[in-house]
């Protein structure tokens, strides 16, 4: 993957890295600095404190030991040739060699007029290149309805997806169907239950160890349905294949239909059973090839730091050599009964990923599943060659509360609260939302009362009403510009014209400022694989633009509209429209709607 922000100038901190890589470019025609010098390694960020200016570059540290010269030194080279930049308003050198730049007010103004220019396209980044990466996320055992926890995991990996997309990157999204564990063995002891029930038996209490849900009776009256009694005087051997696939069958269409209700889509669902069905044994050929190259072996394991004895069982095993590429301990690929292990079959799904064309792979996984990472990452290392790369991204639970109270488990699922009563209780774009509005790495409280609350405390309300109020604005302030079109591309078209260079007023700048920050925060969250740093980001946005419509309030000068002059409110719709943009462009890419007035 890319490992540096994009330097094409799209928008103005791109377009200061350009500036900054230019007065670099002329140090060197000045032999100040040496030929070749790597110049991707330089920045432009916010400075960590607003009043130390508006941006900040790292290039006189970085840059430093090429030159030969103190940092400090060459800082002070850079800052005088940035002094000359007619954008740049002033320039200091601080502690080491930290340089910190305040734009012109035309930087801003240019800065807004990039907005109303590509609309929705604001943001839209190159970085990716057409880079193929897959992201795979949920990945569910076909076992049962999604519960809450899934949820959290599907609406991040989607989200993801959607941002590396609007990076640039070709993005497949996938879901690996575990149906050749021994899990879908229990659905189907547990579907076949629920089949006897529908012939009329009396079932009583369900077993230990079976699937207690009522979700399994349709599974029992479509078995009931089909086969009629024929099953019942079949051996188990014999039922199970059918009643596994069909009970898998019908979980899954359960599954899609729940990510449905999220507005979630996979592109490819893969079977893990296909690795060992259909004629040919993936995993098999997988191991053959690791123990051609000499990482896989027959041996034997000490056994396990703190575990009990009888879970120890010493013998000789086929092993992959996983500490030969990072991992602590080398790992089994088959049980004592021969079969593989889940692992085994794991590193042959990570194979086909590359053998389809993934270089670069997202795995979205549990919180349960963290001790798992290190040893996929070391499989993928050696069937690639090296070639391959696996960002693993942990999702931790979500608590789920209402009036901070924990909810109950639910009927229906017999052990758990399904997404889809979450989703039919609070709504599609709430959860979305509210399960990005925390890094994925960090436990989530899902309040189901506060987030159908209007107020500042709940974050997508907040954020959209932003939305919604810059539309009652515009519909507003037509009494004052009676020509200031309805549809969105004219209007921006229209207020492409507007004088934004009157927008003067700290708080007005203050906003530009953020909406001018949204394209680096974009590209930064792709990088990151972060998507939360949207939802973040949209918050604040909204904030200011809540602030600046109160100030004007109280302020009457700086109000949206003003009676007796067109210029200056055509000015401020300019402003409103770049709000509008960005925060539509930012909850489409989190799968959450953008309402023009709320109800």
């Amino acid at each position: 993957m890319s490992s540096g922000l994009s330097s094409t100038p799209t928008h103005l901190f791109a377009d200061m890295l350009a500036r900054v890589q230019g007065v670099c470019r002329a140090l060197i025609a000045d032999k100040v600095l040496p030929e070749g010098v790597d110049l991707s390694r330089l920045v432009v960020e916010p400075p960590r404190e607003a009043s130390h200016g508006d941006m900040a570059t790292n290039a006189a540290m970085v840059l430093a030991k090429d030159a030969k010269a103190k940092p400090r030194d060459l800082a002070e080279k850079i800052a005088d040739k940035l002094r000359a930049d007619p954008l740049i308003e002033k320039v200091d050198v601080a502690g080491p060699g930290f340089i910190n730049l305040t734009l012109k007010p035309a930087a801003w103004a240019d800065a807004l007029r990039a907005v109303l220019r590509d609309g929705d396209a604001y943001g839209r980044s190159a970085i990716g290149a057409g880079e193929k990466i897959n992201v795979e996320y949920v990945s569910a055992n076909p076992t049962g309805p999604m519960h809450v926890g899934h949820c959290r995991g599907a609406v991040f990996g989607d989200a993801l997806a959607s941002l590396l997309a609007f990076a640039g990157y070709d993005v497949t999204r996938e879901y690996y169907i575990n149906d050749a564990g021994a899990q879908v063995d229990v659905l189907a002891r547990s579907s076949f239950l629920r089949y006897r029930e529908a012939l009329g038996e009396t079932i009583g209490d369900i077993p230990e160890g079976l699937y207690p849900g009522d979700y399994l009776k349709p599974v029992g009256e479509a078995l009931a349905k089909e086969f009629g009694d024929k099953l019942l005087k079949q051996t188990e051997a014999e039922w199970l294949p059918a009643v596994r696939a069909k009970s898998i069958a019908m979980m899954m269409d359960m599954i899609r239909g729940d990510l449905a209700a999220l507005n979630i889509k996979h592109d490819v669902f893969f079977s893990e059973r296909s690795l060992i069905e259909g004629g040919e044994d993936l995993v098999g050929e997988t191991i053959a090839g690791l123990r051609a190259k000499g990482d896989v072996y027959e041996g034997r394991l000490p056994p396990p730091k703190g575990a009990p004895v009888e879970d120890y069982e010493d013998r000789e095993q086929t092993l992959f050599r996983a500490t030969a590429f990072g991992d602590d301990v080398d790992r089994p690929l088959r049980k004592s009964d021969g079969s593989y292990t889940y692992f085994a079959s794991d590193i042959a799904y990570h194979k086909t990923k590359f053998d389809r064309g993934f270089r670069n792979m997202v795995d979205v996984w549990g919180a349960d599943h963290g001790g798992y990472i290190k040893r996929v990452q070391a499989a993928i290392k050696a069937v690639t060659n090296g070639e391959g790369a696996l960002d693993v991204k942990i999702v931790q639970l979500v608590k789920l509360l209402r009036n901070g109270e924990p909810v109950k488990m639910s009927k229906r699922a017999g052990d758990f609260v399904t997404l889809r009563e979450v989703v039919d209780e609070v709504g599609s774009d709430a959860v979305r939302f509210m399960m990005l509005f925390r890094k994925n790495d960090a436990v989530l409280d899902f309040d189901l009362a506060k987030v159908l609350e209007q107020s500042r405390d709940n974050p997508v309300f907040y954020v959209q009403y932003g939305h919604a109020r810059g539309h009652s604005i515009f519909k507003n302030a037509r009494e004052v510009v009676p020509s200031l079109p309805e549809s969105a591309p004219e209007r921006l078209q229209f207020l492409q014209g507007a004088a934004v260079e009157r927008l003067t007023d700290p708080a007005e700048i203050s906003l530009i400022r953020q909406l001018a920050l949204f394209p680096r925060m974009l590209e930064a969250a792709a990088l990151a694989h972060e998507p939360h740093r949207i939802a973040f980001f949209l918050y604040d946005v909204a904030s200011e633009f809540h602030a600046l419509w109160t100030k004007g309030r109280d302020t009457p000068h700086l109000r949206f509209i003003i009676e007796n002059d067109a210029e200056i409110t055509i000015a401020r719709l300019a402003l409103v429209q770049g709000v509008v943009s960005v925060l539509a462009s930012g909850l489409a890419i989190l799968g959450v709607q953008a309402p023009n007035e709320m109800r």
